[in-house]
């Protein structure tokens, strides 16, 4: 494999386009103009990645090119050896490079550095549905731990019985977005039940949507479009959220979406935090339609996946859980719930990529 006519020329003039901005940086003018200087700084750091492997991608094809000259001059046995196997390290090195180049390239999602509103729903299965949307709950919760990202419950309706009939939760930290993109979708469990008396094996499945916190400039409301109702809340937060109406329910009037919260103190904070949530659902829904009227496809964004798509198994019986998109199947079912999911997260980011890129290259070819 060696890259394309294609690839190297956009490479040449990202390489151009970054010694241009590193000129910039060290001009007087910009760096008294505060604002300036930082556009530059941005653009210059998002072009440094791609920059840096272009160029140790250059530097090995030039090493290659040396020592295969040397080796056909050297006469030294000893020294012919040591040749060939940095002749091998750079031919794998260069392999290496030319696969991830064209990755590199790909557009960035502006969605990626955004914070997450998870939502989680029981889907069929009934009460055994509902406990198993609590342990994802607790899966999200713990790989968000393992990340540092701050985790903290918008909304909640439990079952009463340990289970979780839905739940929406707020996450935020660095690439939170990015790294939990795919786990929207249906997630399946299979497992005998406890209160099965015969020992026979349910399947019941959970559904997550994984939405990017978005700002007040990307999603207008109007508020004419908008029922607001209060309501006492009920589960969680001592006896102050039972004795005030501090719970919220918004209705936007145009989509018929709603959403509420009730987990803050007070009805002008359980408001704001509504607000929120049914800002990233029009998001993603005018992204939707959007797609729909361009592509026919359901999301803008590769492989987030359409809702009523199974992506995942939990086998408790066999210990395994299977993630349907990329055929990976892993025997490590408790750690995985206690949070262990970069594994997953990590081929699937790599999956999405490759796919993005063979897209890229059909529209190329097509052109």
């Amino acid at each position: 494999m060696s890259l394309s006519k294609f690839y190297l020329t956009k490479l040449d003039a990202i390489e151009k386009r970054f010694q241009e901005l590193s000129e910039k940086l060290g001009d007087p003018f910009v760096i008294l103009d505060r604002s300036l200087y930082a556009k530059i700084a941005k653009e210059h750091s998002e072009l440094e990645e791609v920059v840096k492997a272009y160029q140790e991608y250059k530097k090995a094809l030039l090493q290659l090119e040396e020592n295969k000259k040397f080796l056909e001059i050297e006469n030294d046995p000893e020294l012919k050896e040591l040749i060939k196997d940095e002749i091998k390290s750079l031919e794998d090195r260069i392999e290496k490079l030319e696969k991830e180049l064209p990755l590199i390239l790909l557009p960035k999602d502006p969605k990626d550095e955004k914070n997450v509103i998870l939502e989680i729903r029981a889907g069929a299965g009934g009460e055994e549905a509902a406990l198993f949307a609590a342990e994802l709950l607790r899966m999200y919760q713990r790989y968000a731990e393992r990340k540092g990202w701050k985790f903290d419950i918008l909304d909640l309706n439990d079952t009463g019985l340990g289970g979780l009939k839905e739940v929406v939760a707020k996450i935020e930290g660095k690439g939170a977005y990015s790294r939990l993109k795919y786990e929207s979708g249906v997630h399946r469990v299979q497992r005998v039940p406890i209160t099965e008396s015969s020992g026979r094996i349910h399947t019941s499945t959970v559904t997550v949507a994984v939405l990017a916190e978005v700002d007040e400039v990307e999603v207008e409301i109007r508020p004419e479009d908008l029922k607001i109702e209060t309501m006492r809340a009920s589960g969680h937060g001592g006896q102050h959220v039972n004795k005030t109406e501090s719970a919220v329910r918004i209705t936007h009037l145009p989509t018929g979406v709603v959403v509420t919260c009730q987990n803050e103190r007070s009805q002008h904070q359980n408001k704001a935090t509504a607000l929120k949530i049914l800002r990233a659902k029009l998001y993603e829904l005018y992204q939707r339609e959007q797609s729909q009227k361009i592509q026919q496809e359901r999301r803008s964004q590769v492989g987030t996946g359409e809702r009523s798509e199974k992506i995942r198994t939990y086998n408790f019986p066999q210990n395994r859980v299977t993630d349907h998109r990329i055929g990976l199947t892993l025997y490590n079912l408790p750690e995985i719930l206690d949070g262990s999911l970069d594994e997953f997260i990590d081929l699937l980011i790599t999956h999405y990529r490759i796919e993005a890129l063979k897209k890229e290259e059909e529209a190329i070819l097509a052109a």
